[in-house]
């Protein structure tokens, strides 16, 4: 294991956490309560849904072990921060996007190692090795939730610094993670070349499961279409930079690593295409509301 992984990924993720805490505010876990319904929904898609739905896909493509658990810490991590972007450029509520991911990383500390014991204890990967133990369950803690608390503290006491620090964090950020995550690529380019294939379709489809559940459970629930948006992108874009830094530095496993390293890059390209497909439904359906009005109002006696 490398001091690029070692040192590299955790700095990353820190930083990207660190800058997720600068956008929030306690008001961001309050609004949580203003839409309970949209939020509650979402949560038991992430939290109980997609972990069921990844552990069938896992079976029924038969993964060998590590790769079976790489599949579950991914269906296990929280919704990436750009969900925040997705969900801005195709119309979706961002400000309940910024509220899940607050809520989504606090839940995960508790939720990710509990998935991840559960899956290693019936795929066995490690020949019969205890998985995240107490101690490593702290690092996960300390790796989520610690820079978030710090970001949160600076934009609440010096709120014009976070302002004007926002930008320039969400930029090194970026910059940091690509070095990062190139050179670990370069470094593990055989492994990974081996396993692409055996990981991309299985990838895809937990990805577009993922969006689907997360945009059509909203709505069958009457809620808003904004919110529903949101709710996709907030579920079908995985952190999977907090997979990789666990299985990685916590777990000590590259090839743990692989299948949110894979879907790291596919889910893109996915999520965007799927944007434009519920904003294309979005406009064919405004546009029928529209004509319905208008025959209604031609129909209807002045």
């Amino acid at each position: 294991m490398s001091a690029l992984t070692t040192i590299g990924l955790p700095v990353a993720l820190g930083i990207i956490m660190f800058g997720l805490g600068l956008s929030l505010t306690l008001g961001d876990f309050a609004r949580v309560l203003k839409q309970p319904k949209a939020v509650i929904i979402a949560l038991a898609c992430q939290l109980v849904l997609l972990p069921l739905i990844c552990f069938g896909l896992v079976v029924a493509f038969q993964l060998p072990p590590v790769l079976a658990v790489g599949m579950m810490m991914l269906a296990a991590s929280p919704g990436g921060t750009t969900a925040n972007l997705y969900s801005h450029l195709f119309r979706g509520d961002v400000a309940l996007n910024i509220s899940l991911t607050a809520v989504n990383s606090v839940i995960a500390v508790f939720t990710l190692p509990v998935i991840t014991n559960l899956a290693i204890l019936y795929f066995d990967p490690f020949d019969d090795q205890l998985g995240l133990q107490w101690a490593k369950t702290l690092e996960v803690f300390a790796i989520v939730l610690l820079p978030v608390a710090l970001g949160m503290i600076v934009r609440r006491f010096w709120p014009r610094f976070a302002q004007a620090m926002d930008k320039p964090v969400r930029i090194a950020s970026v910059i940091i993670l690509v070095i990062v995550i190139a050179g670990a690529v370069a470094q593990n380019w055989t492994l990974l070349v081996e396993n692409f294939g055996r990981l991309s379709l299985i990838t895809i489809l937990f990805c577009l499961i993922s969006l689907t559940i997360g945009y059509l459970a909203p709505r069958l629930a009457r809620v808003g279409r904004r919110q529903a948006i949101a709710s996709s992108f907030e579920i079908g874009i995985h952190n999977a930079t907090l997979a990789i830094v666990i299985a990685q530095t916590v777990l000590g496993s590259v090839e743990l690593s692989l299948p949110a390293a894979v879907y790291g890059v596919l889910m893109f390209f996915i999520a965007f295409g799927f944007g434009f497909l519920i904003r294309g439904r979005a406009r064919a359906s405004d546009e029928a509301e529209d004509d319905t009005a208008e025959q209604r109002a031609r129909v209807e006696p002045s």
